[in-house]
């Protein structure tokens, strides 16, 4: 079985159990390939969960759930030290962090310095307690979930912790004849003996991820396109270029780690359509989630309803496309 056939049967496996939520699975899989991690804000009831334990479910590798809540402590996650008193010596206990697949349920009904403990394995892929640095798996993904709607008891997520995860992606309710199929599927689990269909399904090796990231990454991009893609995100930061009223909404642009992903994300995007070259389309149709967490707007703006969905659909009409 080829690279691509064997991500497009883990896609298929994804689809068949997580119905009305399409642009979710993609991210997932973005996030995957892209080697990132994922914020997912939606209302409660939209699969979120669901989504990430399947994608276990369908790759060699482990699983773990951490709800976050506001007395969570930071060992809570990465692991802490443990005496032995038969031997005299400290043993570190390794926290949910050590698991391939993590979903921080709720990230943000935990405190900063709880939320703060995720910076260095997001972005170095290890933890570092007392002296002692612990790599994390080479297969590491962090899916964090925030409820839009329920905003007490809860606390914004750190601007350096938001620009370490690789997309921002906001979920909606699915459509009529998808939620008849979530009533038919919920019924099928519902019966004592149910059990999933899924043509014998065998869960894809690491090593299938892994080369599906190198072929992503020989994936071409024109130099037009990587220059379309640059002034992207520098229209961002030097607004003031594409008009007077994004220069006036704006207050901090996005980072180069914006430039990077976008990058990552549109070659995997074109991969994943059975391309190996990116077309613009690729690059738009990602960046709002690469770029919704990563641009700060000024009170005015806030104040005029201005958000930054609608900020990045102005630079995506003003920027002009090779």
């Amino acid at each position: 079985m080829s690279v691509i056939a064997g991500i497009q049967k883990l896609q298929s496996y994804i689809s068949k159990q997580i119905i009305g939520q399409e642009e979710l699975i993609n991210r997932l899989l973005l996030a995957l390939l892209a080697d990132g991690h994922l914020l997912v804000e939606g209302a409660p009831g939209l699969a979120k969960t669901r989504a990430i334990k399947v994608l276990g479910e369908g790759i060699e590798g482990d699983f773990h759930r951490v709800q976050f809540t506001p007395d969570l402590l930071p060992a809570d996650l990465t692991g802490t030290e443990i005496y032995r008193p038969q031997e005299g010596t400290f043993h570190f206990q390794q926290g949910p962090l050590f698991h391939n697949l993590v979903l921080a349920d709720e990230i943000n009904r935990a405190p900063a310095k709880v939320q703060s403990a995720l910076l260095e394995a997001m972005a170095e892929r290890q933890i570092t307690v007392g002296k002692d640095t612990y790599q994390l798996p080479k297969l590491f993904l962090v899916m964090a979930t925030q409820n839009p709607i329920e905003q007490e008891g809860t606390y914004p997520l750190p601007e350096a912790q938001l620009d370490r995860f690789l997309l921002h992606v906001s979920i909606t309710y699915p459509k009529a004849n998808e939620e008849a199929e979530i009533l038919e599927l919920s019924r099928k689990e519902a019966r004592q003996n149910y059990t999933f269909d899924a043509e014998d399904y065998k869960p894809i090796g690491q090593d299938v991820i892994f080369a599906a990231r190198e072929e992503v990454l020989n994936t071409y991009m024109s130099e037009e396109l990587q220059r379309y893609l640059i002034q992207l995100v520098l229209a961002s930061r030097d607004a003031e270029v594409y008009g007077s009223d994004l220069a006036e909404w704006i207050q901090y642009g996005a980072s180069p780690r914006a430039t990077i992903t976008l990058d990552r994300c549109a070659r995997t995007q074109a991969w994943l359509a059975g391309r190996d070259y990116v077309v613009p389309e690729d690059i738009q149709s990602i960046a709002h989630d690469v770029l919704r967490h990563r641009l700060i707007l000024n009170y005015e703006a806030e104040a005029d309803g201005i958000t930054t969905n609608k900020v990045i659909s102005e630079i995506l009409t003003r920027v002009a496309v090779p």
